[in-house]
């Protein structure tokens, strides 16, 4: 019996870089062997756009639309991209922050198709090869994870894949950074979540999570292999457990253009929201309080732009130390504490500042407590604990500022510090509210408060543009500076909302790239192209999906 293959035509349907479905016009179908392989009519992009639209939210929950989408993606990239472009703020939500996570828990059961690159504990020798293995060989921008700490979910094994995945369609789709520069990475060196390996059908690594000097040397021949395979490559850290994710961030700044996400684009994003606030009440940064509850890696990585920023204000190192107070599960982050870890000594108040901020010993102990002592104008909270903000500590940051800035940031929804809703009553509809998961806006007292989003995909995305324009050598503090004064510039000059619609996220992704990539040059660390040339960089740059022309005597 013969064996059946495909024909060339079938090939190009089953291939999501160069697929149509529908849209192959009569003549591509007589001349590329489609002929009886699609139905009659031929659509265009725009009715496939609705249509698809109108697959996705005919299903009602979350993880099925966040299937539907990845399964689009998985057939036409192009229709897929061209779908989300137009429809940003009602999709991102599945693709990104909050359905993400709910992907990353249900992952091996979700499985559909593989994409990117798993690396495991067995490829130890071989990874430069594994690397080899990935089709395209234009990398410039790699998202890695090593799944331990996604969201506020903790471990998830190989279904933290969902993240670096769900980041570089936003990367595509909010800066114009082709796909196919594009690879989502896998570190998955284990799991120590014992329902995943008593999953029978979890697809991971079945085996406890390597550690010390293991685990770094496996980094670090990940490293090499990246900087062999993809010389030049991007490469963005993403969802490390705190001590990982500050020894890696530290380790490879100097060796390979690199950022943590989670550290320095929260950090921007929210520096971001805090100046548009500040400017709304027509204040200066270095007027403010800030209280930072959490000083694990998004709350540090915060706290040390906040100092930046200040410091750039002309304010002395040591009154930024009295402006920045960080709380964390024990109670204050102070040097009389023994019990800090090295990036929370950098963040500690020291004993001889206490009265200069209002506090006295003995230390409050509760969140209230610290908050009626030091008044705060700005709370900020990474804990990912609900309820941390309680009513009493919210009424507190109202008696201590007339218009509070309060960001519960910890995403997905359910492990918020508070609700917005809480926040703005329990301030009496005064508070200046960001979140970092999407809430409808809240109707307080016949007025409506629409609730900004502190949403990474505002920063990254923009961040990463200007990196690769710039073909910079690394990726420095003064870059993340400017991407959050950038957007802030944006933002106050749209509306009265923290934050900008997302649907305006491409504008704002290139206004941000050109002043990232001009930073890279100035400093050194970038190409030398004047503000004319960079423009025109991105604009050449920026990729926009649409439908080629397919002809049988050309490579697609």
């Amino acid at each position: 019996m013969p064996i059946a293959r495909w024909s060339d035509g079938e090939q190009l349907l089953r291939d999501p870089a160069r697929n149509k479905d529908a849209a192959f016009t009569m003549e591509e179908r007589r001349q590329l062997g489609l002929e009886g392989l699609l139905p009659a009519s031929v659509l265009s992009l725009e009715q496939q756009v609705a249509m698809e639209l109108e697959h996705i939210f005919s299903k009602s929950e979350p993880l099925e639309q966040y299937i539907g989408l990845i399964a689009l993606l998985d057939r036409n990239e192009t229709l897929f991209y061209r779908l989300l472009i137009e429809n940003l703020e009602s999709l991102t939500p599945i693709l990104y922050t909050p359905t993400v996570g709910l992907a990353c828990q249900k992952y091996s059961h979700i499985f559909r198709r593989p994409r990117g690159l798993f690396l495991c504990p067995q490829d130890r020798g071989e990874i430069a090869r594994r690397l080899e293995n990935f089709r395209q060989r234009d990398v410039r921008l790699i998202v890695v994870t090593d799944n331990e700490r996604i969201l506020g979910l903790g471990d998830q094994g190989a279904g933290g894949m969902a993240i670096p995945i769900g980041k570089l369609i936003l990367y595509s789709a909010g800066a114009g950074i082709h796909p196919r520069l594009c690879l989502p990475i896998s570190l998955d060196v284990g799991t120590d979540n014992q329902a995943l390996l008593d999953d029978p059908y979890y697809v991971g690594y079945r085996g406890p999570r390597l550690r010390g000097p293991e685990y770094d040397a496996f980094v670090e021949e990940f490293v090499q292999a990246v900087r062999h395979v993809f010389p030049g490559a991007l490469l963005q850290w993403e969802d490390f457990k705190k001590v990982n994710a500050f020894n890696l961030l530290h380790r490879y700044a100097q060796r390979l253009p690199s950022f943590n996400d989670d550290i320095q684009g929260t950090s921007a994003v929210t520096l971001a929201g805090i100046l548009t606030g500040v400017l709304m009440q027509g204040k200066s940064l270095s007027e403010q309080r800030f209280l930072l509850v959490g000083a694990g890696a998004a709350g540090a990585g915060i706290g040390g732009l906040l100092r930046a920023a200040l410091l750039a204000e002309g304010m002395e190192e040591a009154e930024t130390r009295r402006r920045l107070l960080f709380l964390d599960s024990r109670g204050l982050v102070c040097q009389t504490r023994q019990d800090l870890e090295a990036h929370k000594r950098e963040l500690a108040l020291p004993a001889s500042d206490y009265q200069k901020v209002g506090l006295f010993t003995p230390l409050p102990v509760s969140l209230e407590g610290i908050i009626q002592a030091v008044r705060p104008t700005v709370l900020i909270g990474t804990t990912a604990h609900p309820g941390d903000f309680t009513p009493a500590a919210l009424r507190a940051m109202a008696a201590a500022s007339e218009r509070p800035l309060i960001f519960p940031l910890s995403n997905p929804t359910s492990k918020a510090e508070c609700t917005p809703q809480e926040a703005l009553t329990h301030t009496r509809g005064r508070a200046l509210v960001a979140t970092g998961s999407p809430f409808a806006p809240v109707t307080y007292q016949a007025t409506e408060h629409v609730i900004g989003q502190c949403n990474n995909a505002y920063v990254f995305p923009g961040i990463g543009l200007g990196v690769l324009i710039s073909e910079a050598s690394r990726v420095s503090d003064s870059m993340f500076l400017a991407a959050a004064r950038s957007l802030a510039e944006y933002t106050a000059s749209q509306g009265n909302s923290l934050f900008p619609r997302l649907r305006d996220l491409r504008e704002i992704s290139q206004r941000i790239a050109f002043k990232v990539a001009r930073t890279a040059r100035d400093e050194g660390y970038g190409r030398s192209l004047s503000d004319l040339e960079l423009e025109e960089a991105i604009k050449s740059f920026t990729w926009y999906p649409d439908y080629e022309l397919r002809r049988p005597d050309r490579a697609p």
